[in-house]
């Protein structure tokens, strides 16, 4: 694993990537409601980036058909935005963007409820969200890379949840994904690796109603949980300083779980 850390000029084309990338979720907040499609979303999401910009950076890669990631429900990650798609009461989805701009990634995601969500997704969504702090809060330089995983688990095991342990955080710079890798559950994988001061990275836990288990569809891209059940994430792009960390996509607005108020 080769890590490396930002300089000052590349740490500020960092925070104006993260800080597009945040503005979009704020900017969309709005739009989600019954009967909006996901494909509404993505557009209005993608002509946002491109008013600020920046370039959509999850368009064409790797294949990938949209400019945003929208998962519904169940689904873990990496949901395709559709016209048939259409938001109804109580449902829960997660929507991802990333923004490249001037050479540099901004990657967040955000949990949305959309009318009158269930006791049990909405705590869903607020474990999740503590879990991802919990692990954020581990970060600054000299700290082990492997306490985020530790942190998550010990917020979303005792409240009975899962941790999805196939997909992970990872670093992004210049390159949408570079390392480190994180794990987001309890593991070994990388001992004796600290962060440095410079390095920038995601922290982006899918954690899951039922088994931590998934399943891949048939179009090569959308993860679901293997049980059907929901499943919630979210992510910031995180700043590793001497003294702890920056989050680089923090809302503008000072959203942070849902509800967006």
């Amino acid at each position: 694993m080769k890590i490396i850390p930002k300089n000052p000029i590349e740490i500020a084309k960092m925070r104006a990537a993260g800080r597009v990338a945040a503005l979009a979720l704020d900017a969309v907040t709005p739009l989600v409601k019954v009967g909006v499609s996901t494909l509404e979303l993505n557009d209005f999401c993608e002509r946002f980036l491109r008013s600020h910009g920046a370039v959509p950076a999850t368009l064409g890669y790797k294949g990938y058909p949209a400019a945003s990631c929208i998962s519904l429900n169940n689904v873990v990650c990496h949901g395709i935005p559709s016209k048939d798609e259409v938001l109804a009461d109580g449902d829960i989805l997660n929507i991802d963007v990333t923004a490249l701009l001037e050479g540099f990634h901004g990657d967040t995601s955000r949990m949305y409820g959309v009318g009158t969500v269930s006791p049990a997704a909405r705590t869903l969504m607020t474990t999740t969200y503590a879990a991802m702090m919990a692990g954020i809060e581990t970060i600054s330089s000299g700290s082990y890379l492997t306490a985020i995983g530790a942190a998550i688990a010990q917020v979303a095991e005792p409240a009975g949840y899962s941790v999805v342990r196939e997909y992970c955080g990872h670093g992004l710079g210049r390159k949408f994904h570079e390392d480190p890798q994180v794990l987001h559950y309890a593991n070994t994988e990388f001992p004796t690796t600290r962060l440095r001061s410079g390095t920038t990275l995601t922290v982006e836990p899918m954690i899951n109603l039922g088994t931590w288990r998934t399943r891949l569809n048939d179009d090569g891209w959308r993860v679901t949980t293997a049980d059907g059940a929901l499943s919630a994430q979210y992510e910031h792009s995180i700043l590793v300083t001497e003294t702890g960390y920056e989050l680089l996509t923090a809302s503008p607005a000072g959203y942070t779980c849902w509800p967006y108020v």
